[in-house]
């Protein structure tokens, strides 16, 4: 027997953006003929489409664990990463997406309706896409960012026209299988029905669908019973039928008495006071049944209901019930605005997240918040010193270090974007070009020599003097002064060029 599950938590990773690859072509005459260093590919996401064929969230009961596939590296010779793959997860339709928290991030109406409800992550640019005219051979790349990861809660409300709400063993189930093709499951004894029934209706012309919903008791709306678990099923009704039963064996039982206690159920859960309603006697197979309608018939036709004494078992009255509740869904439907399309729901990335601020936390420490900078902090490699240089030089160009200034911030102050904490420092001049993956404003030993003093130093080492050459000829060292001006092998590694 297929179980029917509506409500389910999920635990969503979508994939990791690949890293920017760090390369620098190289080919016969060209040993190094610039930088080609390819993208990472971006992170699958995962997406919600609504599937008509799907009826139950049974399958995510199962497997609530969902990842998608990472993006792939850059990799040389320009070559990017392939992106990857979206995951798509199939859900009944009436499903609402929350968070944990109970916030509403969409409501699935529609055949087709889709939601992308966890993002992938972007790839990394390679240092073919670094570069630019200070940097020419960037000797760093950008990590992928990693792929949202969030629990979210699906809770499925029924999609249906009619919902049919009434006691425990009020006849619901049975009515619900001679009006329609639903073979829900009927016998003798309370709570039979232990999950919503859909069932759909042919009258005439009109087509309609009829949603058995498990038997409420007093306190349901608050957690009693079945009751708080299935109503959020007939939220979507556009008729409520009351099915009471006219033939109950508890003496402290009768229709009028069953009709207010789940007219106070619903009125406790609220949002359905708009809703039309019919009233079904049923069971008027049973002597005792039909006598019992019969009296109180006029009373609840007093109060404006449109009354409807029936049998499950002989058919009797369901005919007329059958044609009256789809002249009332027809109206309803009129007085409906025209159907929306289907659509996709997106969250499409801000055209311009430049925004940025900056606070001081109770400790002392700058936090800096933004979309913007806190992506640039996930995409830097901080064991690269060229790559924190060119994060450095980023934040100077948005602003963040003025507004640090203004703000008060003193070099060697706590200062914190995203995951990273560190003491703040100004940037230091214009990036020199050096060795790859060197940043010289980044260096511990102030006294090391510039890229100009150790060029300067090696040209010197290569010129000697001509009373220097004539005394190497005395000593033997050279066999002619002709030999001397051949070039010498520098071995100081501080001054091997890139």
């Amino acid at each position: 027997m297929t179980t029917f599950v509506d409500r389910v938590v999920l635990h969503l990773q979508a994939g990791d953006g690949g890293h920017g690859c760090v390369s620098v072509r190289r080919e016969k005459f060209k040993p190094l003929g610039g930088p080609d260093g390819g993208n990472g590919g971006h992170g699958g996401g995962v997406t919600l489409v609504v599937d008509p064929q799907i009826h139950t969230l049974l399958d995510f009961h199962f497997h609530p664990h969902v990842k998608a596939s990472n993006g792939g590296g850059g990799a040389g010779a320009n070559r990017d990463g392939a992106n990857g793959k979206d995951l798509v997860l199939k859900v009944p339709d009436g499903t609402v997406v929350q968070t944990a928290d109970g916030e509403v991030l969409a409501d699935l109406i529609g055949a087709g309706t889709t939601f992308e409800v966890a993002r992938g992550g972007r790839g990394g640019r390679g240092n073919a896409s670094l570069a630019n005219t200070r940097r020419k051979v960037p000797g760093f790349a950008e990590l992928g960012e990693p792929g949202d990861s969030l629990d979210v809660v699906l809770e499925l409300k029924s999609v249906a026209d009619v919902g049919l709400v009434g006691f425990p063993s009020a006849g619901k189930s049975s009515l619900i299988s001679v009006i329609s093709a639903a073979k829900p499951k009927i016998a003798d004894y309370p709570f039979t029905t232990l999950v919503p029934n859909l069932g759909v209706v042919q009258a005439g012309d009109q087509t309609f669908t009829v949603a058995d919903v498990p038997g409420l008791i007093p306190g349901a709306a608050t957690g009693k019973g079945l009751g708080m678990q299935f109503l959020r099923h007939i939220e979507r009704t556009s008729v409520l039928v009351h099915v009471l039963d006219s033939a109950a064996l508890e003496i402290e039982r009768d229709p009028l008495a069953d009709l207010d206690a789940i007219e106070a159920e619903l009125a406790a859960y609220g949002g359905l006071e708009d809703r039309p309603r019919l009233v079904v006697l049923n069971k008027i197979d049973i002597p005792d049944g039909r006598d019992l309608a019969e009296m109180v018939r006029p009373d609840l036709e007093a109060r404006g209901h449109r009354v409807f004494e029936v049998s499950a078992v002989t058919r009797e009255g369901l005919k007329e019930l059958v044609y009256a509740l789809a002249e009332t869904v027809a109206q309803h439907r009129l007085e409906q605005p025209a159907p929306e399309p289907s659509r996709a729901i997106v969250r499409p990335r801000a055209i311009d997240e430049s925004g940025f601020t900056v606070e001081q936390d109770d400790e002392g420490v700058y936090v800096v918040r933004g979309a913007k900078v806190e992506r640039w902090i996930r995409q830097t490699n901080f064991d690269n010193d060229e790559a924190v240089g060119y994060l450095a030089d980023r934040l100077e160009r948005l602003g963040v270090e003025d507004t640090l200034a203004k703000k008060g911030a003193k070099p060697g102050d706590p200062v914190r974007i995203g995951e990273r904490e560190f003491d703040w420092q100004p940037n230091a001049g214009e990036f020199v070009s050096g060795p790859r993956g060197t940043d010289a404003r980044l260096e511990d030993d102030d006294a090391r020599a510039t890229a100009a003093e150790r060029l300067a130093a090696r040209k010197a080492r290569r010129v000697r003097s001509d009373d220097e050459l004539l005394h190497m000829a005395a000593d033997g060292t050279v066999t002619s002064v002709a030999n001397a001006h051949r070039p010498v092998l520098v071995t100081d590694e501080d001054d091997t060029d890139e």
